[in-house]
Protein backbone atom coordinates (compact mmCIF):
# COMPACT_ATOMS: atom_id res chain seq x y z
CA UNK A 1 0.00 0.00 0.00
CA UNK A 2 2.97 2.02 0.75
CA UNK A 3 4.35 1.81 -2.60
CA UNK A 4 1.25 2.46 -4.10
CA UNK A 5 0.71 5.93 -2.00
CA UNK A 6 3.93 6.98 -3.53
CA UNK A 7 4.13 6.49 -7.10
CA UNK A 8 0.51 7.66 -7.25
CA UNK A 9 2.45 10.66 -5.10
CA UNK A 10 5.35 10.51 -7.68
CA UNK A 11 3.06 10.32 -10.98
CA UNK A 12 0.69 13.32 -9.99
CA UNK A 13 4.20 15.12 -9.51
CA UNK A 14 5.41 14.31 -12.59
CA UNK A 15 1.98 14.72 -14.44
CA UNK A 16 0.93 18.40 -13.07
CA UNK A 17 4.23 19.70 -13.05
CA UNK A 18 3.45 22.18 -15.52
CA UNK A 19 0.95 23.83 -13.77
CA UNK A 20 2.36 23.44 -10.40
CA UNK A 21 5.25 25.39 -11.87
CA UNK A 22 4.34 27.90 -13.87
CA UNK A 23 0.50 28.30 -13.08
CA UNK A 24 -0.41 29.89 -16.26
CA UNK A 25 -3.52 29.79 -18.54
CA UNK A 26 -5.13 33.16 -16.57
CA UNK A 27 -6.48 35.62 -19.46
CA UNK A 28 -4.79 38.48 -20.34
CA UNK A 29 -7.19 40.43 -17.76
CA UNK A 30 -8.70 43.99 -18.46
CA UNK A 31 -5.77 46.39 -16.27
CA UNK A 32 -3.63 48.67 -18.12
CA UNK A 33 -1.10 50.87 -17.79
CA UNK A 34 -2.03 54.84 -17.23
CA UNK A 35 1.29 55.73 -19.24
CA UNK A 36 0.91 55.10 -23.10
CA UNK A 37 1.71 51.35 -23.82
CA UNK A 38 1.34 49.86 -27.28
CA UNK A 39 1.40 46.22 -27.77
CA UNK A 40 3.39 45.13 -30.82
CA UNK A 41 3.24 41.40 -32.94
CA UNK A 42 6.40 38.78 -31.91
CA UNK A 43 5.00 36.43 -33.90
CA UNK A 44 7.17 33.76 -35.42
CA UNK A 45 7.23 32.59 -39.15
CA UNK A 46 6.11 29.08 -37.97
CA UNK A 47 2.85 31.04 -36.91
CA UNK A 48 3.62 30.87 -33.18
CA UNK A 49 1.53 33.81 -31.90
CA UNK A 50 3.36 36.11 -29.22
CA UNK A 51 3.07 39.58 -28.32
CA UNK A 52 4.96 41.79 -26.10
CA UNK A 53 3.73 45.79 -24.32
CA UNK A 54 6.13 49.03 -24.90
CA UNK A 55 5.79 51.82 -22.93
CA UNK A 56 7.90 54.19 -24.15
CA UNK A 57 9.81 56.98 -22.15
CA UNK A 58 9.94 60.54 -23.48
CA UNK A 59 13.14 61.11 -23.96
CA UNK A 60 13.76 58.34 -27.15
CA UNK A 61 17.81 57.86 -26.21
CA UNK A 62 16.93 56.12 -22.68
CA UNK A 63 17.70 53.14 -22.09
CA UNK A 64 15.29 49.77 -22.28
CA UNK A 65 14.57 47.09 -19.95
CA UNK A 66 13.15 44.09 -21.16
CA UNK A 67 10.78 42.88 -18.29
CA UNK A 68 10.46 39.29 -17.86
CA UNK A 69 7.37 38.56 -15.40
CA UNK A 70 6.80 35.43 -13.13
CA UNK A 71 4.52 32.45 -13.10
CA UNK A 72 0.89 32.80 -11.86
CA UNK A 73 0.60 36.39 -13.78
CA UNK A 74 0.45 38.10 -17.24
CA UNK A 75 2.09 41.12 -18.83
CA UNK A 76 -1.19 42.70 -17.38
CA UNK A 77 -1.70 41.90 -13.52
CA UNK A 78 -1.60 44.50 -11.24
CA UNK A 79 2.04 43.64 -9.70
CA UNK A 80 3.94 43.89 -13.22
CA UNK A 81 2.08 47.00 -14.09
CA UNK A 82 3.39 49.36 -11.26
CA UNK A 83 6.84 48.16 -11.71
CA UNK A 84 6.68 49.10 -15.57
CA UNK A 85 5.43 52.59 -14.72
CA UNK A 86 7.64 53.29 -11.73
CA UNK A 87 10.88 51.83 -14.01
CA UNK A 88 9.66 54.34 -16.75
CA UNK A 89 9.50 56.62 -14.15
CA UNK A 90 13.20 56.06 -13.31
CA UNK A 91 13.87 57.56 -16.86
CA UNK A 92 13.98 53.96 -19.04
CA UNK A 93 11.73 52.53 -22.15
CA UNK A 94 9.88 49.00 -21.09
CA UNK A 95 9.12 46.08 -23.26
CA UNK A 96 7.50 43.08 -21.39
CA UNK A 97 6.83 39.96 -23.50
CA UNK A 98 4.21 37.72 -22.44
CA UNK A 99 4.81 33.68 -22.77
CA UNK A 100 2.84 31.14 -24.74
CA UNK A 101 0.45 29.55 -22.66
CA UNK A 102 0.33 33.11 -20.81
CA UNK A 103 -2.83 35.47 -21.12
CA UNK A 104 -4.89 33.51 -24.05
CA UNK A 105 -1.69 32.56 -26.12
CA UNK A 106 -1.36 28.80 -27.25
CA UNK A 107 0.91 26.39 -26.09
CA UNK A 108 2.15 25.18 -23.12
CA UNK A 109 4.85 26.16 -21.46
CA UNK A 110 8.18 25.14 -20.34
CA UNK A 111 11.91 26.38 -19.65
CA UNK A 112 12.94 26.28 -23.06
CA UNK A 113 9.82 27.90 -24.27
CA UNK A 114 9.73 30.85 -22.14
CA UNK A 115 13.73 31.08 -22.54
CA UNK A 116 12.58 31.41 -26.45
CA UNK A 117 10.17 33.77 -26.05
CA UNK A 118 12.24 35.99 -23.47
CA UNK A 119 14.22 35.99 -26.72
CA UNK A 120 11.70 37.15 -29.10
CA UNK A 121 11.89 40.15 -27.04
CA UNK A 122 15.40 40.51 -27.05
CA UNK A 123 15.30 40.39 -30.59
CA UNK A 124 12.65 42.28 -31.16
CA UNK A 125 14.97 44.95 -29.10
CA UNK A 126 17.62 44.55 -31.17
CA UNK A 127 17.04 43.93 -34.61
CA UNK A 128 13.37 45.90 -34.82
CA UNK A 129 14.07 48.78 -32.64
CA UNK A 130 18.09 48.78 -33.43
CA UNK A 131 18.80 48.64 -29.40
CA UNK A 132 22.56 48.17 -28.57
CA UNK A 133 23.30 45.79 -26.10
CA UNK A 134 25.19 48.46 -24.15
CA UNK A 135 21.05 50.14 -23.73
CA UNK A 136 19.56 47.18 -22.88
CA UNK A 137 18.78 45.99 -19.28
CA UNK A 138 17.02 42.26 -18.37
CA UNK A 139 14.96 42.78 -15.91
CA UNK A 140 13.51 39.35 -14.33
CA UNK A 141 10.87 38.92 -11.33
CA UNK A 142 10.40 35.36 -9.48
CA UNK A 143 10.42 32.72 -12.13
CA UNK A 144 11.11 35.35 -14.60
CA UNK A 145 14.17 36.00 -12.98
CA UNK A 146 15.51 32.63 -14.14
CA UNK A 147 14.12 33.18 -17.36
CA UNK A 148 16.73 35.90 -17.13
CA UNK A 149 19.23 34.77 -15.84
CA UNK A 150 18.63 31.69 -19.08
CA UNK A 151 19.14 34.69 -21.31
CA UNK A 152 21.70 36.78 -19.88
CA UNK A 153 23.91 33.83 -20.02
CA UNK A 154 23.49 33.76 -23.56
CA UNK A 155 23.21 37.12 -24.75
CA UNK A 156 24.87 40.60 -24.23
CA UNK A 157 23.18 43.16 -22.29
CA UNK A 158 24.14 46.00 -20.21
CA UNK A 159 23.22 44.64 -16.84
CA UNK A 160 20.86 42.26 -15.40
CA UNK A 161 18.66 43.10 -12.54
CA UNK A 162 17.21 39.81 -10.18
CA UNK A 163 13.96 39.58 -7.91
CA UNK A 164 13.15 37.54 -5.85
CA UNK A 165 15.16 34.75 -7.48
CA UNK A 166 15.77 31.68 -7.12
CA UNK A 167 19.19 29.39 -7.34
CA UNK A 168 17.47 26.45 -8.59
CA UNK A 169 13.74 25.36 -8.52
CA UNK A 170 15.33 21.51 -8.50
CA UNK A 171 16.73 22.36 -4.83
CA UNK A 172 13.54 24.49 -3.71
CA UNK A 173 11.46 21.11 -5.30
CA UNK A 174 13.26 18.67 -2.79
CA UNK A 175 13.04 20.92 -0.11
CA UNK A 176 9.55 21.48 -0.70
CA UNK A 177 9.49 17.38 -1.41
CA UNK A 178 12.29 15.76 0.53
CA UNK A 179 11.27 12.18 0.31
CA UNK A 180 11.00 12.50 -4.40
CA UNK A 181 13.34 12.19 -6.51
CA UNK A 182 12.60 15.85 -7.47
CA UNK A 183 16.29 15.94 -9.44
CA UNK A 184 15.24 12.66 -11.35
CA UNK A 185 11.77 14.16 -12.72
CA UNK A 186 12.26 18.24 -12.98
CA UNK A 187 11.25 18.69 -16.76
CA UNK A 188 11.98 22.05 -16.11
CA UNK A 189 14.98 22.49 -13.62
CA UNK A 190 15.81 26.19 -13.90
CA UNK A 191 18.96 26.04 -12.34
CA UNK A 192 19.85 29.56 -12.67
CA UNK A 193 22.95 28.60 -10.13
CA UNK A 194 24.69 26.46 -12.51
CA UNK A 195 24.42 29.54 -15.76
CA UNK A 196 24.99 32.94 -13.55
CA UNK A 197 28.72 32.87 -13.83
CA UNK A 198 28.40 33.12 -17.61
CA UNK A 199 26.95 36.51 -17.50
CA UNK A 200 29.23 39.28 -18.47
CA UNK A 201 27.16 41.70 -17.03
CA UNK A 202 26.96 43.78 -13.79
CA UNK A 203 24.30 42.02 -11.58
CA UNK A 204 21.34 43.70 -9.29
CA UNK A 205 19.57 40.86 -6.91
CA UNK A 206 16.71 42.18 -4.95
CA UNK A 207 15.29 40.10 -2.00
CA UNK A 208 12.94 40.49 0.50
CA UNK A 209 13.90 38.73 4.08
CA UNK A 210 10.15 38.23 4.67
CA UNK A 211 10.08 36.42 0.75
CA UNK A 212 7.76 33.06 1.87
CA UNK A 213 7.85 31.67 -1.37
CA UNK A 214 11.78 31.90 -2.65
CA UNK A 215 13.29 32.66 0.43
CA UNK A 216 16.66 34.99 0.96
CA UNK A 217 18.86 32.05 0.65
CA UNK A 218 18.16 31.40 -2.35
CA UNK A 219 18.85 34.55 -3.59
CA UNK A 220 21.79 34.59 -1.88
CA UNK A 221 23.10 31.06 -2.95
CA UNK A 222 22.69 32.90 -6.54
CA UNK A 223 24.31 36.10 -5.56
CA UNK A 224 27.79 34.58 -4.37
CA UNK A 225 27.50 31.98 -7.71
CA UNK A 226 27.81 35.39 -9.79
CA UNK A 227 30.76 37.04 -10.94
CA UNK A 228 31.68 40.74 -10.20
CA UNK A 229 30.36 43.42 -10.11
CA UNK A 230 27.20 42.07 -8.21
CA UNK A 231 24.98 43.78 -5.92
CA UNK A 232 22.70 42.69 -3.17
CA UNK A 233 19.83 44.48 -1.86
CA UNK A 234 17.33 43.76 0.77
CA UNK A 235 13.68 45.16 0.46
CA UNK A 236 10.58 44.57 2.60
CA UNK A 237 7.45 43.78 1.04
CA UNK A 238 7.54 39.56 0.87
CA UNK A 239 7.59 38.07 -2.90
CA UNK A 240 5.04 40.13 -4.67
CA UNK A 241 5.23 43.87 -3.16
CA UNK A 242 8.17 45.43 -2.51
CA UNK A 243 7.74 47.41 -5.08
CA UNK A 244 4.52 48.68 -3.81
CA UNK A 245 6.10 47.98 0.33
CA UNK A 246 9.50 49.59 -0.20
CA UNK A 247 9.38 51.37 -3.42
CA UNK A 248 12.32 54.36 -2.41
CA UNK A 249 14.36 51.53 -0.94
CA UNK A 250 13.25 48.94 -4.09
CA UNK A 251 13.72 51.78 -7.23
CA UNK A 252 16.61 53.61 -5.49
CA UNK A 253 18.64 50.53 -5.22
CA UNK A 254 17.97 50.26 -9.23
CA UNK A 255 18.18 53.98 -9.82
CA UNK A 256 21.83 53.78 -8.22
CA UNK A 257 22.69 50.65 -9.89
CA UNK A 258 22.28 52.49 -13.34
CA UNK A 259 23.72 55.31 -12.58
CA UNK A 260 26.50 53.55 -11.21
CA UNK A 261 27.12 51.48 -14.22
CA UNK A 262 26.49 54.65 -16.92
CA UNK A 263 23.17 53.34 -18.28
CA UNK A 264 21.10 56.06 -16.60
CA UNK A 265 22.27 59.60 -15.69
CA UNK A 266 18.78 61.17 -15.50
CA UNK A 267 17.07 61.96 -11.47
CA UNK A 268 14.17 59.79 -11.14
CA UNK A 269 10.78 61.05 -11.17
CA UNK A 270 8.77 59.22 -8.39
Amino acid sequence: MAACVYAAALLFLVSQETRLVFEHGRPLGALRPDAPFEQVDLTTSEGERQFAWIMRHAAPEAPWVLYLHGNSATVASRANILRYERLRALGVHVLAPEYRGFAGLEGEPSEESVTRDARRGYDYLRQQLGVLPSRLVVFGWSLGSSVAVNLASEVPAAAVILEGSPASLVAIGERQYPWMPIRLIRRNPFESILKVRRIDAPMLFLHSPDDQIIPIEEGRRLFAAADEPKTFVEVRGGHVNPAEVDPDAFFGAIHRFLVEHRILAETPVF
